[in-house]
Order: C-alpha cells, then structure tokens, then sequence
C-alpha cells in the first residue's frame, strides 16, 4: 500500500452511492504534508515530460495541482466553472459533467493562459465517469498545447472512467486505485500496482 491508500483506508469514509468521502484529508480539510507528498509523488512519476503548465478544475483540484506545479517550477492554471467579469478575451469552453455534484457545468479557460507550445500535465483529485477530464483534454486540445499526461489522486476502477482514457491513449497516472468499496463494512479494496 502507497501513501494515499494508507491514509484513505485510516480516514476514508465509504457511503452508500459509490462515495468516498476524503474530506477531512484531500479535499476540504487538506493534510498539506500529504499534498507535499502527492506533488512529488507526481513529479517523480512524469519526471521524464516536459511541464510547462499544470492543468486543473475548480474547485477540489486545486489543492493537489498546486504542489505538483510547484514540484515542476511551473505554472498551475485552473479551468473556472463559470465565467466571472473580471474574466476577459477569448476562452476555451467544455462542458463537464461532474459525479459528485451531479450536474453539468461550463468550464472556461483564458487563451492567453494555454497556446501550441505548451506541455500540460493534467491534475484532478477524483476520477469516476471521466467527464471532467475530458473536459480538459478538450481544451488542451483546442489550444494546440499538448497533453504530456494525466494525474488522479484517487481513480474509482470499478468506474469507466480510467478505462475511457486509457482506451483514448492518454498516460494516465493514479496514485490509488479503488476497486471496490463496500458501505456496509466500510472495507476499500484497492488495485495492486506498481
């Protein structure tokens, strides 16, 4: 067991629905050694690809792209879910469709933040169904940038998600790996991996 799996089979919540509730550690209280630790972690894992910018979501992938981009020395741009006033020029836009929340939402990003040149590592705390990340490999894409790889705190696998991206080519990186979850015991099952 890595890092991340002790910590989510010490604090983890199971709930009814396929919910895992991290809340005290990952992605409302934040444990920022943990963090620390998930940001080197991903440096050490796509160490081999030229960052120049760290991709994430509002609002729960902030926490972990943070570290990582700041492992990488690079910047760290967030996909806003709404468009604000204070946002102004031209955007990329995807729709995402998020697990937890149940809802869709429009995702923008400045053009002046994601252009041809760029590598993107793409963060996210969470992966279920794989929306958001498509999202913002869409984006990615529209920008002519290239998406170096993709880094998940936590991937449901008994979700499509992680198959769906894979199956798309993408490198995908999760740090833990939930197999199965049962509400009832509470007991997690992760994936062996490497």
């Amino acid at each position: 067991m890595n890092f991340l799996e002790e910590r989510i089979a010490k604090d983890g919540i199971v709930k009814p629905g396929n919910v895992l509730k991290v809340d005290s550690f990952l992605n409302h209280q934040m444990d920022i050694a943990l963090m620390n630790e998930i940001g080197k972690e991903f440096h050490r894992r796509f160490a081999d690809c030229p960052i120049t910018k760290v991709l994430t979501i509002e609002a729960s992938g902030i926490a972990i792209a943070y570290p990582v981009a700041n492992e990488f020395g690079v910047p760290m741009v967030f996909a806003k879910k709404s468009k604000s006033i204070n946002i102004d020029g031209e955007m990329y836009v995807a729709e995402v469709e998020s697990f937890t929340h149940q809802n869709k939402n429009q995702v923008v990003v400045s053009k002046k933040f994601l252009g041809p040149e760029d590598h993107v590592l793409i963060i996210d705390d969470f992966l279920a169904n794989g929306c958001a990340l498509q999202g913002l490999i869409s984006i990615v894409e529209a920008a002519g940038a290239t998406v170096e790889g993709l880094g998940i705190a936590v991937e449901k696998g008994f979700q499509i998600g992680g198959r769906v991206i894979r199956n798309l080519g993408y490198r995908l990186e999760s740090l833990a790996i939930v197999d199965a979850m049962d509400p009832e015991t509470g007991t997690i099952t992760f994936r062996e991996q490497n």
